[in-house]
């Protein structure tokens, strides 16, 4: 069997959502991998006044691409950017375009989606699903198509415990959805909508689920696979370390973390947090691509790319990670010292967050009214707690999910192969992991040089040595105010002081005996 760079030599790849977080990952990591790869088209939209090429232009002049630009400087001429607008009839494509897509191309990556849990239900659709409808259509009329990729997500389907690698099929069919939402009035879209969405959590995950089945429905025409990762966070190995050039998924929680500005949050400490490196499900995805055009399957495969099964990591560990590597290595501009916590228990979780989210963040308001600057606390805390309600549901479960298929595709690949493209999640170190991590919100997404941790540190000690002043002068108003004044107080500090006194005698007195 060839070896993943020999077969993808000579292949001409189209690709979408090159300009997202996972999309750019795997243009990345094929061009440097696969250098004889011909070329890689990226269908991009105009965005906020910028060209398509404009947009290409920029991803490939971060830093994501300084390992590239060095090994191979003319990278660049391989990737050619094509205008379109994947919700539009034949995705908004040019007809001299189209037909050089269709005569050219052998592998489709489709990565582009909408990734916002709160979005409604029409726009959902309209990104997650027809626009899938409309990437399949054209890879239909594609004269060499081999392989045609799609990208989805484990949580697809999670209103099940255990998910297996397969497509299951939906409450709806797609299509009638879709010609539903096309008379419906928006009022109408919002009020029908959890009834249509059912156990799904939100209009994200029931709408993946509905394109893996339009994409299963035209397996008979396409050599289709499907892969679905977790929750995707920063870089393992590849390009480099804690790469991240974002604030979604787990990273913004991070960063709100560091800055000691989120303190506590609905989660379960024995939760699986099935957190898995971008690197690690592109390396999948170019693997599966390969095993796939190589081996043609008379069914859609679908690979499970999460590491709880395999390498579990609970959320109890994530939050210790965070406060770990936060004040070893501090953020800078941090508001309190990093003391993040999670709470199972949603009464304590609210009471929790009123007294260390809304109360100091009204203070720290006010304060800045009073020295006539802007406030921006409340308004950040806000939206920090909407995000976390959104979570919620993905923090206080554990899902099973089968991962046969991941085996299988690992253990098809030979030596080098294993090492080159590597998603073997069973040698990951968690606590080195969270430490590049975390490194990577301070280095890649704060853009936060590391000459500044001295100052960063000390800020931190001063934040410390603040907080422990604030608490002594809190416990002598307490006792003045309440204590002091109060015989019946005064006896019943006495009673619990005596009371501590007794236990540590008595605990002294056993230890003593029993040594």
């Amino acid at each position: 069997m060839v070896s993943i760079p020999e077969y993808y030599e000579g292949k001409n790849i189209l690709l979408t959502g090159a300009t997202g977080f996972l999309g750019k990952v795997l243009l990345e990591k094929l061009l440097r991998s696969c250098p004889k790869v011909k070329a890689v088209y990226v269908l991009v939209r105009h965005k906020a006044g910028q060209t398509p090429e404009a947009r290409v232009e920029e991803i490939t002049s971060c830093k994501l691409f300084d390992r590239l630009r060095d090994e191979q400087p003319d990278f660049r001429a391989k990737i050619i950017v094509v205008t379109s607008e994947l919700v539009q009839p034949d995705l908004d494509i040019s007809g001299p375009i189209k037909e050089e897509l269709i005569n050219c191309i052998n592998i489709v990556f489709h990565c582009a989606a909408t990734v916002r849990f709160n979005e409604t239900l029409r726009d959902a659709v309209r990104l997650n699903v027809i626009a899938t409808q409309q990437l399949l259509f054209l890879a239909q009329q594609m004269k060499n198509l081999e392989v045609f990729m799609h990208v989805s997500t484990a949580f697809a389907y999670c209103d099940r415990k255990h998910i297996e690698e397969i497509v299951y099929p939906p409450s709806v069919d797609p299509g009638k959805l879709i010609d539903f939402l096309e008379w419906m009035d928006d009022g109408l879209v919002k009020d029908i909508t959890p009834k249509l969405i059912g156990s799904s959590p939100n209009t994200y995950t029931y709408t993946k689920a509905l394109a893996e089945y339009v994409v299963q429905q035209e397996s008979a025409k396409l050599n289709a696979a499907i892969i679905r990762p977790s929750i995707v966070g920063a870089s393992w190995k590849e390009p480099f370390p804690g790469w991240i050039d974002n604030f979604n998924g787990p990273s913004g929680l991070f960063i709100a973390a560091g800055k000691g500005i989120l303190r506590t949050m609905r989660a379960s400490n024995s939760a699986v947090a099935d957190l898995v490196p971008v690197d690690v499900v592109v390396n999948m995805t170019l693997a599966a691509a390969w095993y796939s055009g190589i081996n043609r399957p008379r069914n859609v495969m679908v690979y499970n790319c999460t590491t709880g099964g395999t390498n579990p990591f609970h959320w109890g560990e994530l939050g210790y990670h965070i406060n770990l590597n936060f004040k070893i290595n501090p953020l800078e501009g941090a508001v309190r010292h990093p003391d993040f916590s999670l709470q199972s228990n949603p009464l304590l979780c609210q009471y929790r967050t009123a007294v260390s989210h809304t109360v100091p963040a009204f203070l720290h308001d006010l304060l800045l009214r009073l020295t006539g600057h802007k406030p921006w606390m409340m308004k950040t805390i806000t939206r920090l707690h909407k995000s976390m309600v959104v979570l919620e549901y993905f923090t206080s479960k554990s899902w099973t999910w089968n991962t046969e298929n991941m085996t299988m595709l690992m253990n098809q690949l030979n030596p080098q192969d294993k090492k080159t493209f590597n998603f073997d999640v069973r040698q990951l170190h968690w606590a080195e992991y969270m430490e590049s991590y975390c490194m990577g919100t301070k280095k890649y997404v704060l853009n936060e040089e590391m000459s500044g941790l001295p100052a960063a540190r000390k800020h931190l000690n001063k934040l410390r040595n603040i907080r422990y002043g604030f608490n002594t002068v809190l416990v002598i108003l307490i006792w003045r105010i309440f204590i002091a004044r109060s015989q019946m107080a005064r006896n019943i500090w006495y009673f619990v002081v005596s009371l501590c006194y007794k236990f540590l005698s008595y605990f002294r007195a056993s230890s003593t005996m029993r040594y």
